[in-house]
């Protein structure tokens, strides 16, 4: 653990606040809204800067949690069944008491920029930020420079670089929500992993989430190093929503494109006055690419330090570190294909129950749970892997 020490604002006009948050995707938004649901914090001089004025439903985010949680109101669907399916094993699974929630951007978006706009001391910029002078807690813009106490920072500026201590695979994915004629979903049940589809470019495979009777989000989605041609994902969602989902006629309502850095690149937790948070503050799991449940425990974090201390609280966690070796350990028989992903994912489901692999990804299992599913994998390829970790 370690505390950020506190500064005062030593520069003064109408461009110096107490908290600037930049970027305003699902990190920078979520931690807005939790600062202005803490009455000791709600009035803090906030800015927010994002290039876009987000008012585009450009991404949907997918978790799992047993409680209500902050965006409860504005969760899509949600599913307590889930299919697994691979070549290896497929089963039907019942999560419970886990739900498995869906949230479009947009409407995160809409909530608390809508909230926000309840609170004078909030303001919203759309400028692209160019840098941020960290000793100083200094966003500089196209057209402008801003100072704060603290800069929440989700940007990444740096492109992250593989190298002989660092993996980076890319899980990149294009998903079509589609409208049938016919009833050809059944809303209760999601497809969590699909992989019997083609394993060619790496580790593949497909999401079905119904929304409807009528309606799904089918998602193509890979862990590999490079991205594929926008006509590659096109042809495997065709293919598959015609021969695997027997759907010959259907509208494409909605696409959505994204790839997300998997990577057991040390990210920095601050830089002096910044706080990176979200993907940024590598919040995004190493192993799965999963995100969103990881920002709203790092937030929750962080409010929890200011009401308290007046500073941001830096996670760095024996707990944390245990992870993060576990997902390094994947990150390397991936990338050194070593065994295919289909097949680790299908052994670890096969020989655990749903609830410990959700506990497992979220990084809550405990020791002996850690074990049993290390005992799921060939023991060959993973402790020899571990060990090479362990003494790069």
């Amino acid at each position: 653990m370690q505390n950020i020490e506190s500064h005062t604002n030593s520069s003064s006009g109408d461009r110096g606040y107490d908290y600037i948050i930049a970027g305003a995707g699902c990190a920078g938004l979520s931690l807005l809204m939790r600062l202005l649901q803490q009455p000791s914090l709600r009035y803090k001089k906030i800015l927010v800067i994002d290039q876009s004025d987000k008012t585009q439903n450009d991404r949907t985010w997918c978790f799992w949690e047993k409680e209500k949680g902050l965006f409860e109101d504005i969760v899509h669907h949600r599913w307590q069944h889930l299919d697994f399916q691979s070549n290896y094993f497929s089963s039907h699974l019942n999560i419970a008491p886990y739900q498995y929630k869906i949230i479009r951007g947009i409407d995160l978006y809409e909530l608390v920029i809508s909230f926000a706009k309840q609170f004078q001391n909030v303001e919203f910029k759309f400028e692209k930020i160019i840098q941020l002078k960290t000793e100083n807690a200094i966003v500089e813009t196209e057209t402008n420079v801003y100072h704060a106490k603290y800069v929440f920072n989700s940007i990444l500026f740096n492109a992250i670089k593989p190298s002989k201590n660092t993996y980076l695979l890319l899980q990149h994915f294009k998903g079509w929500l589609i409208e049938t004629e016919n009833n050809c979903f059944d809303p209760a049940v999601a497809t969590f992993m699909d992989f019997t589809v083609d394993q060619f470019h790496g580790t593949t495979f497909m999401y079905v989430l119904p929304v409807a009777a009528n309606k799904a989000l089918i998602e193509y989605t890979l862990f590999t190093e490079n991205i594929l041609s926008s006509e590659k994902y096109d042809d495997a969602l065709r293919n598959y929503i015609l021969e695997k989902l027997n759907i010959p006629n259907y509208t494409i309502v909605h696409q959505e494109f994204g790839v997300i850095p998997m990577s057991n690149h040390k990210f920095a937790s601050h830089d002096g006055r910044v706080i990176h948070i979200g993907t940024a503050g590598g919040q995004t799991k190493a192993s799965s690419g999963f995100t969103f449940q990881f920002i709203q425990k790092q937030c929750k974090q962080i409010i929890a330090s200011l009401i308290t201390s007046g500073k941001p609280y830096v996670d760095e966690t024996i707990t944390r570190k245990k992870f993060n070796l576990y997902d390094s350990v994947l990150l390397n028989v991936l990338v050194n294909k070593k065994m295919s992903g289909a097949d680790i994912f299908a052994r670890i489901f096969q020989n655990n129950s749903p609830q410990t692999v959700l506990r497992f990804l979220d990084n809550e299992t405990n020791f002996m749970e850690d074990l049993q599913i290390m005992r799921s994998v060939p023991t060959k390829i993973f402790l020899r892997s571990a060990l090479q970790e362990l003494f790069k």
